[in-house]
């Protein structure tokens, strides 16, 4: 299976006036792009448990999920366009996502308690890749995909937060 990193010297890159090295550019573009694919992953394996999930807490973790769901979801587009604003193509099927996600996949359950221990390890890794992000983008010196990165950080941990809340406690 192909990574996206791997990927990235096969990606044709569009001229932009955008002042960053085109090396530079590229490590961005995997990076924004791997981003992309966990962001469509984590977003359906959300939906999954919102469609799916059954018990006495029904209404309120099926409401929950999809508020999860809808505030991971403008980090798609967010990310996509940055990919192409520095010249790349954005690789935004869900094919796409499906291959390269580095989440592991979402067990079948319908168990609320269950759901919400799978998704708080598929949030905390996808904040930890997100942190990760925020440093790999500083270190290749673009301030822009950095915030990007940190203004995702900041809407994930507070979710992560949220799901961990529900386990939390008796």
């Amino acid at each position: 299976m192909e990574t996206i990193a791997e990927a990235k010297n096969d990606t044709k890159l569009y001229e932009t006036r955008i002042d960053i090295k085109e090396s530079n550019r590229k490590k961005l573009i995997a990076l924004l792009n791997q981003h992309l694919a966990d962001t469509f992953d984590l977003y359906s394996q959300t939906k999954q448990a919102h469609w799916n999930v059954k018990g006495i807490h029904f209404i309120q973790l099926h409401e929950f999920f999809d508020l999860l769901a809808a505030s991971i979801e403008p980090f798609s587009d967010m990310i996509a366009e940055r990919v192409t604003a520095l010249g790349g193509v954005a690789h935004g099927t869900t094919r796409m996502a499906a291959k390269h996600s580095s989440l592991k996949e979402m067990p079948n359950i319908s168990d609320g308690k269950v759901y919400l221990e799978a998704l708080a390890d598929r949030y905390a890794v996808y904040a930890r890749s997100t942190r990760e992000a925020i440093e790999k983008s500083g270190k290749i010196d673009d301030p822009t995909t950095e915030d990007l990165f940190t203004e995702i950080s900041r809407i994930v941990d507070k979710d992560l937060y949220f799901i961990e809340s529900h386990l939390q406690g008796k």
